[in-house]
């Protein structure tokens, strides 16, 4: 045992980036706006370690943003994520979780499809996982999963703090050396915590996910199943009860190149969201990057949602429909050993039912960032 403790590599790779903005319409508002515009100073460090049976990295990060014309204001992001992995013989045992602190503009758009007013996110996740092989090809999977967000002045914003705990467990049996298939049950219960009136919901159900690699470079993936969602909301004179069932659905092909690689995904989810309700999300994304040089790098990012409540808010009313589409090319240049400059453009469309005409948005980014020489550690 002393031999295997000694063996043991570990790294920090520390960077710094600097990130200028602009946006024609930071909100995506229909309303008359002004444009605006800001800057990013992004610290950041990366660690990593491993031993024969034993990996953990993670992250600590931040981003110290000000905004300046349209929406005037200052705010600073924190990344603390952790991931930890540990294996026996039959066994893994893995962690993912960590805080983040980040606005609501970033998040909830991209979790949700809904666009939703400016303030700061506080979430703290814990994942905890173990997989046990019961034979060569079929082995037992369980997770947990929790989660406290809370919104800084979210009530003022009609955003309600919430809790997230939920549990899984199911089998993975690999069917082929290319064909894998998954079956798993599942049960999430959602509150929120400083809401006028309570607002529970339950969504016990089962996915089955099928797994094929058409070749060592063509993957796709299906998964499908029920989710059975139950409500209590409660109000002066008790409480009201709900129940219905949401059907949660998708797949996903991706494509590896020798200069690049192309992910497509499209399915159902149903996700918490800080108004206090499930919201259903029906999401279309593609993503793909290529390898123009050596130094060189071009990447496009394209999301469609649509969007409604899968429960009803608080108050007793719905959630009107949405949608949103994203699209987002990139480039990317290592001009030196230690230096990156990045160029980014994203386009922005929101449709809401009852806005009368449609918001845009237009945005540009231009960051540098320095990535000082690794540090490394072994014994």
């Amino acid at each position: 045992m002393a031999g295997y403790s000694a063996a043991a590599e570990w790294s920090i790779l520390p960077s710094i980036g600097v990130k200028g903005v602009y946006n024609d319409n930071l909100l995506l508002t229909p309303l008359p706006h002004d444009a605006t515009y800001g800057y990013w100073i992004s610290p950041a460090a990366e660690f990593a370690g491993k031993t024969e049976r034993l990996e953990v990295s993670g992250k600590v990060a931040s981003d110290f943003v000000t905004y300046y014309g349209g929406e005037e204001t200052t705010f600073t992001n924190i990344f603390l994520p952790l991931s930890v992995r540990y294996k026996t013989e039959k066994d893994l045992l893995g962690f993912t979780g960590g805080f983040t602190r980040d606005n609501t503009l970033m998040s909830e758009l991209f979790n949700t499809g809904v666009v939703v007013r400016f303030t700061q996110r506080n979430q703290w996740n814990a994942n905890p996982s173990w997989t046990r092989s019961l034979t060569e090809k079929l082995s037992l999977q369980t997770s947990f999963q929790f989660t406290d967000t809370t919104y800084e002045n979210g009530l003022r914003l009609g955003l309600v703090d919430y809790q997230l705990l939920g549990g899984a467990v199911g089998f993975m049996y690999q069917a082929t050396e290319q064909d894998q298939i998954q079956l798993t049950g599942m049960y999430t219960q959602f509150r929120t915590t400083n809401s006028p009136s309570g607002f529970e919901a339950s969504f016990p159900g089962a996915m089955i996910t099928f797994t094929h690699a058409f070749t060592e470079s063509l993957v796709g993936s299906a998964f499908g199943g029920p989710r059975f969602i139950g409500t209590t909301t409660q109000t002066v004179g008790g409480s009201l009860k709900t129940e219905e069932t949401v059907w949660v659905y998708g797949a996903s092909l991706t494509k590896q190149f020798e200069s690049g690689s192309i992910q497509v995904n499209a399915g159902r989810d149903v996700v918490p969201s800080g108004f206090g309700l499930l919201i259903q999300t029906d999401r279309v994304s593609l993503s793909g990057s290529y390898n123009i040089s050596e130094t060189v790098t071009g990447s496009l990012g394209a999301n469609g949602y649509l969007t409604s409540g899968a429960t009803h808010t608080i108050s007793g009313g719905t959630l009107a429909e949405q949608r949103y589409i994203g699209i987002s090319p990139k480039l990317a240049w290592k001009f030196l050993e230690w230096w990156k400059l990045e160029a980014s453009y994203n386009y922005g469309w929101r449709d809401v039912d009852g806005f009368s005409t449609a918001a845009t948005s237009n945005s540009a980014m231009l960051m540098l960032t320095y990535y000082p020489p690794k540090l490394a550690l072994s014994n």
